[in-house]
């Protein structure tokens, strides 16, 4: 039972890191296009407005949803290592 609840919790760690790695690529994609089309200071503004707003509205809800599910999950594990 024990080395079933490590590798359930080993499992859920490396999601919960490819899940961040993922989210962090989708950002350094976004870096890369906007260094390829050439940055002027308005332009910068303006992508650090974007930024601002749809940060919250994405990266935020999946950042919280991985860590979430991670969470809960372990502390079922957690459950029935104790029984």
């Amino acid at each position: 039972m024990t080395t079933g609840i490590w590798i359930l919790l080993s499992f859920l760690f490396v999601a919960a890191l490819a899940g961040t790695i993922f989210a962090f690529k989708q950002e350094e994609r976004k870096m890369k296009k906007y260094e390829a089309e050439g940055d002027t200071t308005a332009d910068e503004l303006r992508r650090s407005h974007e930024y601002e707003t749809s940060s919250l509205k994405s990266n935020v809800p999946l950042l919280s949803s991985i860590y979430i599910v991670t969470i809960i999950l372990a502390i079922i594990a957690f459950i029935i290592y104790i029984n």
